[in-house]
């Protein structure tokens, strides 16, 4: 790594109790970089970890205890988005990480009054992750998103036998009033 700057709302002093912590990372050879992340950040005991499968450029994403979002942003590695999430036993935990992730990240930019962006974040988020677990409209507010991932998650965890760990839930419902 060549540079590591904090951006986004807490650079800009905007943050609320839910913002993530925004770095742009400079790199001479993100191969190497990206592939020694996991092992390097294991020391922080991530909840998950995982790359941003729709960012239009590399950033990987970490959710620690508390909970607190961290975004290792790559701004000159360019990333193309990559499709809609496909439901099987072997992509069930890598989509409720996501879910969380991202419910996480737009728990943020509504306390911050973005609401247009959360109405649209939220469409994205049927198209690419609440549709492909059975979900048959677009969530029209954060807490119905919470409560249709929940049902349909739980249907599907039935279907295929499997059950995802609910620690990374626990940590990022402990932000959402009257969800526990």
């Amino acid at each position: 790594m060549t540079a590591v700057t904090l951006i986004g709302s807490r650079a800009a002093g905007t943050a609320t109790d839910y913002s993530d912590w925004d770095f742009a990372v400079e790199v001479d050879d993100f191969h190497a970089v990206g592939t020694a992340l996991s092992s390097r950040l294991a020391a922080l005991k991530p909840l998950a970890q995982q790359w941003d499968p729709l960012s239009e450029h590399w950033c990987y994403m970490l959710m620690l205890a508390g909970p607190t979002k961290v975004d290792l942003l790559f701004p000159a590695e360019p990333h193309q988005a990559e499709p809609s999430w496909v439901v099987s036993a072997e992509t069930l935990v890598p989509i409720d990480r996501h879910f969380w992730d991202w419910f996480l990240w737009l728990t943020s930019k509504e306390a911050s009054g973005k609401n247009e962006l959360v109405s649209a974040e939220l469409d994205k988020m049927w198209r690419h992750l609440l549709r492909p677990l059975g979900i048959g409209e677009p969530p029209s507010a954060l807490d119905k998103a919470l409560w249709s991932y929940l049902e349909a998650r739980q249907a599907v965890e039935a279907k295929l036998g499997v059950e995802v760990p609910r620690r990374l839930e626990r940590e990022v419902r402990k932000v959402w009033p009257g969800s526990s």
